[in-house]
């Protein structure tokens, strides 16, 4: 066995801890995008906290994957989204006057970045779990998401928040079910 081979016995023994994170990210996920939904009006230094909160959740929960998951064949892929996440929402919080237009561009590269890391997970894991086609939808969820808010950063603030919201409620609903799925599967 090589370093790339990953036991499937191991996977299913870390899955119960998996799933919860899983979960945890997709309901945040949905709150943030019911706040962004029922506030639009929000000003840019309000969704720039709003975010900067979530991306910086959100990045902590992918290294605390890329570090508990016994599969290292695309580690360095969740490291680098959970780091740019963590760093979009130490900005945002910390620097929250900046501009629609910084914000959208932040926004687009963290959500391109953890599509597509979402995508190779899915297709390491096709092997390893039924399932799989989930995290792949979520991944080319945020990856399509993150395309169009880099290819349009110039949209208004009730724009932005909208499709934010959107995005993060559709998000979240399939990764709460890809975590859902997990937890069944672990305890088969």
């Amino acid at each position: 066995m090589t370093s790339h081979d990953v036991n499937p016995q191991t996977i299913v023994i870390d899955l119960p801890k998996a799933w919860g994170l899983v979960v945890l990210r997709g309901v945040l996920s949905v709150l943030f995008g019911l706040l962004a939904l029922i506030w639009p009006g929000l000003t840019a230094l309000a969704l720039a906290v709003v975010f900067g909160v979530y991306a910086l959740v959100d990045g902590i929960g992918l290294l605390m994957d890329a570090f508990r998951n016994p599969d290292r064949s695309n580690r360095g892929m969740r490291i680098f989204g959970g780091i740019l996440g963590v760093a979009a929402g130490v900005i945002a919080i910390v620097w929250p006057g900046i501009t629609v237009a910084a914000l959208a561009i932040l926004v687009g590269a963290w959500a391109l970045v953890t599509g597509i890391a979402e995508i190779a997970a899915a297709i390491r894991l096709r092997k390893q779990i039924e399932g799989e086609l989930l995290l792949g939808l979520a991944g080319l969820l945020s990856a399509i998401f993150g395309i169009l808010v880099l290819l349009w950063p110039a949209l208004g603030v009730a724009a932005i928040a909208a499709f934010i919201g959107v995005f993060a409620l559709i998000y979240g609903v399939v990764l709460i079910a890809l975590g859902l799925r997990l937890r069944k599967l672990a305890h088969q």
